[in-house]
């Protein structure tokens, strides 16, 4: 698998003869919602035991040809990714530091038993697709056209004794506005109660899809509580403060010059976020200290009560930057500050955002530009 792993991957070009009419993706662009439009075209490579990574190309969007006995219907073998492209000032078109999420992606092939895609494909493939779907990258502020790429176990047979030996990788596109609904204003959060997301060892640090459906329950117990997301805690103890549903989290201690920032340390079991990980540099770029730690859930509710905690807020690829207003939990509930987005929160999303969007420089090179 290594060696064939190595060779590099050619796509062959399929334009679809049937794109949607410009009229009618202008529409589409005016609100696309999150995750409910896709673009033209999509990008599909195939692996085999045999023949290792092939058949890749750029093709016209549409559905797959799955036999019910495949795998990932039954054992679940899939991961996938998060990134996006922004239409920058003056027409540019960008990516955010797609060699992290490769990268992150092949750590997830690993632990998931599947086959690792050269990073560079990865890559090439992102630009495959966003530049033959250029005109689905909005240009309204603050929107931006979201990609997943992602592989699912393709082998028919219901045997267990082993990983599949045939797998399917593909890219899909979305535009996208705001992931909530309304703008990012502050979010109510529940902690999880009587369930775990993930444990050390487990799949917790994986991108893979069964992570997500596990923790759909929790996030059906904060909406009865009337909360946007779920708080994940250690499976141990349930004490310690993790993730939420599907971002990272910072805690903002102090404010003004005094103000230092705080997210829950890597255990294994906590998802390697891109977004976290630019944070941490871009806080110490912004003279604010930030390093990794842990806080229990009476760190956080004695920490707001004391002033201590001024600010909380999540961090994703699909949210961006997200403030906490107030916590739930069958222990009772706090508000974090005043409830209102702070100073640090909205500098931070100012900055990223900038990057992002080319109203900022960017130091690291984090940029992307495709076309």
């Amino acid at each position: 698998m290594t060696e064939r792993a190595s060779q590099a991957i050619s796509f062959a070009i399929h334009p679809s003869r049937d794109p949607v009419p410009a009229a009618r993706r202008a529409e589409l662009l005016v609100e696309p919602g999150f995750g409910q439009v896709f673009t033209d075209h999509m990008v599909t490579a195939a692996w085999t035991a045999e023949h290792g990574w092939h058949d890749a190309q750029l093709r016209p969007y549409g559905p797959f040809s799955l036999d019910p006995a495949c795998q990932v219907f039954h054992y679940g073998q899939e991961i996938f990714e998060g990134i996006k492209a922004y239409r920058q000032a003056g027409g540019p078109i960008v990516t955010f530091r797609p060699a992290a999420n490769a990268a992150r992606f092949v750590g997830s092939a690993r632990r998931m038993a599947m086959p690792e895609l050269p990073e560079d494909a990865f890559v090439r493939a992102i630009e495959l697709l966003v530049a033959q779907d250029r005109d689905w990258v909005p240009a309204e502020p603050g929107h931006s056209l979201y990609i997943r790429p992602f592989m699912i176990a393709t082998y028919v047979g219901l045997g267990v004794r082993r990983p599949s030996p045939s797998y399917l990788f593909a890219v899909i596109a979305s535009p996208a506005g705001s992931y909530f609904h309304g703008g990012p204003h502050p979010v109510s959060v529940w902690l999880a109660d009587g369930y775990i997301r993930a444990a050390p060892g487990g799949t917790g640090a994986a991108k893979t899809g069964g992570n997500y459906a596990g923790g759909f329950v929790g996030q059906m117990q904060a909406i009865e509580h009337g909360c946007d997301q779920v708080v994940w805690l250690d499976s141990a103890r349930r004490q310690w403060v993790e993730e939420l549903g599907g971002m990272n989290l910072f805690f903002v201690y102090g404010s003004g010059s005094s103000a230092r920032v705080m997210t829950p340390a890597l255990t294994g079991s906590l998802l390697e976020g891109v977004t976290r990980d630019s944070l941490l540099t871009l806080a110490a770029d912004l003279g604010i200290p930030a390093d990794e730690g842990a806080i229990s859930v009476t760190d956080w509710r004695e920490g707001c009560a004391a002033g201590e905690i001024t600010e909380v807020f999540a961090c994703g690829t699909a949210a961006v930057i997200t403030p906490v207003g107030a916590v739930k939990s069958t222990g009772g509930d706090w508000t974090i500050g005043d409830g209102a987005p702070g100073p640090v929160t909205r500098r931070l999303r100012e900055h990223l955002l900038g990057i992002q969007f080319g109203q900022f420089p960017d130091p690291h090179g984090w940029v992307h530009k495709i076309c």
